[in-house]
């Protein structure tokens, strides 16, 4: 029994992870960007969540307010994404990879201080240099279920539900649209694309925009589980749905989704390893130990990259 806890535990962990890789993935399989501030576009999301709440009158928990409060979450996060491409990552396009991914960890580490330094001074918000309560939500958090001796948190649920929505609206978008077909175009050769007729740029920008909304899903799911928000929750979770994705197949949308879940399985049976090496204190480790292993024997992913090598 303690397994199928662990189990259930570690799945609705992934699919947090899963929420934020899928992001990654979208970016990069557009633009060959490992962009290291999309966790940082997480943590806004949930800013922006947070933001809208306590803007609303009276405070209300009630479950209305949980989709206005996922739309400005994910305003929020998109419009950071959309600016960042636009003045930091669109004059490096044709730059040495180096550049990009550079210019990305200085975006990260801006965006970390800015919420820091800024959120905190808007009259009526809360300090934001230290772990900020986030609302709980009727119906969404709440007491757990007990389901044949496995509790099941409703945050969790809710996290679980997310990922399978998004990942069945992101399969539809890309795959059945003409602007996901344009996307798919773009990937493989941009160059080609803009010959056709497709607005490079324009697909770039959706590219951005749909990674940071599920990202902004996962800043309020994020919230929700743990009831509390802060600005340096980004940058480790950042690195886990990158992890999450190199794990899955570096551009393979799916491997993202199983990445990420697997990931948040192997952190949850870390507290099965006997020894020393054992416990919730040790996830981290392993969580990066599984990458390496990956790296070294199966460096595609599980499922497989998805890539192509452009000339």
């Amino acid at each position: 029994m303690e397994f199928l806890q662990q189990l259930v535990n570690g799945l609705s962990l992934g699919a947090l992870y899963a929420l934020i890789a899928v992001g990654y993935t979208v970016v990069y399989g557009i633009v060959q960007l490992i962009n290291f501030a999309h966790g940082e576009i997480f943590m806004i999301g949930g800013f922006g969540a947070l933001a809208v709440w306590l803007l609303v009158p009276g405070e209300s928990l009630s479950i209305w307010m949980l989709p206005i409060m996922l739309i400005g979450g994910m305003l929020a996060a998109v419009g950071v994404a959309l600016l960042t491409e636009r003045v930091a990552y669109r004059p490096l396009r044709n730059a040495p990879r180096l550049a990009p991914l550079i210019t990305a960890i200085g975006v990260s580490i801006f965006l970390q201080e800015f919420v820091r330094l800024f959120f905190g001074r808007i009259p009526g918000f809360p300090d934001s240099k230290r772990a900020i309560p986030f609302p709980q939500i009727e119906y969404v958090t709440g007491e757990a279920f007990n389901i044949g001796g496995v509790t099941i948190q409703r945050a969790a649920l809710f996290t679980l539900v997310a990922l399978a929505i998004c990942a069945g609206f992101l399969y539809v978008f890309v795959n059945k649209t003409r602007l996901g077909r344009a996307m798919q175009a773009t990937s493989q050769d941009p160059d080609t694309a803009r010959l056709m007729g497709i607005n490079v740029d324009k697909i770039i920008m959706v590219a951005f925009a749909l990674g940071a909304a599920l990202a902004a899903v996962a800043g309020l799911a994020h919230g929700l589980r743990y009831t509390n928000i802060d600005f340096k929750m980004g940058f480790l979770a950042g690195l886990k749905a990158f992890t999450a994705a190199v794990l899955g197949g570096i551009g393979n949308i799916n491997g993202a989704v199983v990445g990420g879940l697997v990931l948040g399985v192997v952190e949850s049976m870390a507290t099965f390893i006997p020894g020393q090496f054992g416990g919730s204190a040790w996830k981290d480790v392993w969580a990066f130990v599984l990458l390496i292993l990956v790296l070294v024997f199966r460096p595609q992913g599980l499922l497989g990259a998805r890539v192509v090598d452009r000339a």
